[in-house]
């Protein structure tokens, strides 16, 4: 993740937060400047097991949060996982059920429900959420994420507006299609809590490159108004 250091009551302001999805890339994802690093655990090129996830968060550092990427997964598989991994968050992909979602979160886990973003009827869906964050990434028929392609943000602004009207200033997460080279637009259209990226950092599919990775992280801060040398501030 590129994610933002702020009050927590807010979705947007602050200084974004970087999250990237790593599977054997850890060191050079928190070298780069991520605030949080991702694995994967659904049928992915990225796709790492609870036992090497663990091996690999020895890596991170105390204060990099270790995120736990599901799809369609079961309230018992998620929570075994999540232990065995050592995660903090765990991020849901398709079926997010809202009891679901609070039993994990009675466990001590911050949740992240993923909405693939089509039209306005998602952007109710978003504002429906019982979780603690909402990641919002592109549609596609099929696929539960990972696409390398944008959405219209204009719906992810929508979305920010209608969590807002509901009382609701959970941290909003824009994922979908984003590289070193449209991520500063994203920051500064959308005003996100974090930004989310896999596939834009990588030099081929489960392979970061971290030229990319640091050239991302740069675009970030620079969007942002902060020096690149600022992100553990």
């Amino acid at each position: 993740y590129v994610y933002k250091r702020h009050r927590k009551d807010s979705h947007r302001g602050g200084r974004p937060q970087l999250r990237m999805y790593m599977g054997n890339c850890v060191e050079a994802a928190e070298r780069g400047g991520a605030d949080a690093v991702g694995f994967v655990f659904a049928e992915s090129p990225r796709r790492v097991s609870p036992q090497a996830a663990r091996e690999l968060a020895r890596a991170v550092p105390p204060f990099v949060v270790r995120v736990g990427v599901f799809v369609d997964e079961t309230y018992d598989a998620a929570a075994r996982t999540a232990e065995d991994a050592g995660l903090h968050v765990i991020q849901l992909h398709g079926r997010a059920d809202e009891a679901v979602i609070l039993r994990l979160q009675r466990l001590g886990y911050q949740v992240a429900q993923a909405v693939r973003m089509r039209d306005e009827r998602d952007v109710n869906a978003v504002a429906g959420t019982a979780a603690d964050a909402v990641l919002l990434d592109t549609f596609s028929p099929g696929r539960a994420g990972g696409t390398g392609r944008t959405f219209d943000w204009r719906l992810a602004r929508a979305a920010m507006a209608a969590l807002d009207a509901r009382g609701k200033r959970l941290p909003v997460v824009l994922a979908g299609g984003l590289t070193p080279e449209n991520v500063a637009d994203a920051v500064r259209t959308v005003r996100p809590f974090a930004v989310d990226v896999s596939s834009g950092v990588e030099a081929a599919p489960g392979r970061k490159c971290p030229e990319k990775m640091q050239r991302f992280v740069r675009k970030v801060r620079e969007a942002d108004g902060f020096a690149a040398d600022d992100h553990r501030r």
